[in-house]
């Protein structure tokens, strides 16, 4: 069984978010078409999303003055994003919806990087779904390359699976931090795969 993982496509980490990366809108879309042109490629499509809590520091990964100062770091600490029900924190619109199957919510009152740390809208902890579903290769793409992508991947390596990152299809915060990813998934043993 094949499952693509499409992380954390979110209006807050595509341009004019609040942690916006460049080429975010274009995976969006980029995603949403490759899934049309191959719609028999995977058994399943999960898609992650940080879910952050409103009223608090999330357990230090919104930069406040408990967490060291209101200015973030941009490694532990970040401006508010993703908070849960707002705009932000729904897919970009580029992204159809109603292509994925499974939907993780993560990082509710906690830093969270990997899908992996998310659960699904039942409450399901992902690796208890890829093993009751017989998932053994994993497909990555999303944002950001050289963040959530690279914890998911890294993960998902580390769940036995066989994982592919697809490079057309991510999009990082900067090229020297998003080439550093990549090459260590590729020295951890995951493909580096371009769609097209």
């Amino acid at each position: 069984m094949r499952a693509l993982f499409v992380i954390d496509v979110q209006n807050d980490f595509t341009e004019g978010g609040a942690l916006g990366v460049t080429g975010g809108a274009a995976v969006a879309e980029g995603i949403t078409e490759y899934l049309r042109e191959n719609p028999d490629s995977y058994d399943l499509v999960i898609a992650s999303r940080d879910w952050h809590d409103g009223d608090n520091d999330n357990g230090g990964h919104f930069a406040t003055p408990e967490t060291g100062g209101a200015d973030p770091d941009f490694v532990a600490t970040w401006p508010r994003h993703c908070v849960a029900g707002t705009p932000g924190a729904e897919y970009h619109p580029a992204l159809d919806a109603s292509l994925i199957d499974v939907h993780v919510k993560k990082g509710q009152g906690v830093p969270a990087y990997s899908i992996f740390e998310g659960v699904t809208e039942d409450g399901e902890e992902l690796i208890d779904l890829l093993d009751e579903k017989g998932v053994d290769v994993v497909h990555v793409a999303g944002i950001a390359t050289d963040y959530c992508v690279l914890a998911s991947a890294r993960d998902a390596l580390a769940a036995g699976r066989e994982v592919a990152v697809l490079t057309d299809l991510v999009a990082g915060v900067a090229p020297e931090s998003s080439k550093a990813a990549l090459g260590e998934l590729a020295a951890a043993g995951a493909e580096l795969l371009a769609t097209r």
